[in-house]
């Protein structure tokens, strides 16, 4: 297996690098590309993804997982939140334009995979938790996407904030999100919510779900504790064409953990794999 680690590309919409990782399997064989979005307080290097990521090389894919520019990780430490600052001033837009300028990546000669190996014409994306609603969005107007799979997604990128906190919020110009993991309080400047509101049109996620022509596989967890799987229901609802899998006995992150220790997929995990696998290889055939 091939493997390009922590390589770095520089956007056209800011300053920030966005940090990536590769891997596929070398037989000269033109591969689907997968690009695989993290989540709210996600990176690539996140428990189980490495192993996500050696599953769908093995079987056939190029699969690229990144760092969202904003994340709060840096090139030297991209398992550390260690740009609270970043954190801060990220938005949706600034996502959906990372997002951009991967999938331009790949289609450029100085992507880091030898033409030989790559089938541009099947593009897929993944995204997990609040990433899969970035995708959603992206794949609504992204005519190189072939298709798309959410692993517990959001059905609505709109804080779910009362109206005391948000006053408060934009009183303070900051709110403070805290991360049990790393028992850091992360920042999150009110131009986030104010951007969200300047594009909630283009930002709703039912509007992009109804107007999606591209395949879409949606799988959430029947145990889910952070987003409830009426959301699942929500993105099967606007469209009658969405696949949608409730997975039994599934956490938020079907089983995974950071750190992870283990040297095999969590069962709930590699069942999504599966079924994602499966969904993209009919695309394929």
């Amino acid at each position: 297996m091939k493997f390009v680690k922590n390589a770095l590309l520089r956007s056209a919409y800011h300053n920030k690098p966005i940090v990536f990782d590769i891997a596929y399997t070398e037989n000269k064989q033109p591969k689907p590309v997968i690009v695989f979005v993290h989540g709210f307080k996600g990176f690539k290097d996140w428990g189980p993804f490495g192993l996500v990521s050696d599953y769908f090389a093995k079987r056939g894919y190029v699969f690229l997982k990144l760092n969202l520019s904003h994340n709060g990780t840096t090139p030297t430490e991209p398992l550390d939140f260690g740009d609270l600052t970043a954190f801060g001033e990220n938005t949706y837009l600034i996502e959906l334009n990372d997002l951009t300028s991967v999938i331009d990546h790949i289609f450029e000669e100085g992507f880091p995979v030898p033409q030989a190996e790559l089938d541009r014409s099947r593009l897929f994306m993944i995204g997990h938790s609040r990433g899969g609603g970035v995708v959603i969005i992206k794949a609504a107007n992204e005519k190189r996407l072939s298709g798309i799979a959410t692993w517990a997604s959001v059905d609505s990128l709109a804080p779910r904030l009362p109206e005391p906190e948000l006053a408060d919020w934009k009183k303070g110009g900051v709110r403070f999100i805290y991360n049990g993991r790393t028992k850091q309080n992360m920042p999150m400047k009110y131009r986030f919510y104010e951007t969200y509101m300047q594009h909630k049109e283009m930002l709703n996620i039912e509007r992009a779900v109804k107007s999606l022509e591209m395949p879409f596989i949606a799988f959430h967890g029947a145990d889910d504790e952070t987003l409830a799987p009426a959301m699942l229901d929500n993105l099967g609802n606007w469209n009658s064409s969405v696949t949608t899998k409730l997975i039994p006995r599934a956490n938020h992150t079907f089983g995974g953990h950071h750190p992870y220790e283990g040297t095999t997929l969590p069962e709930t995990l590699r069942h999504v794999c599966d079924e994602t696998d499966q969904f993209f290889k009919r695309l394929t055939s």
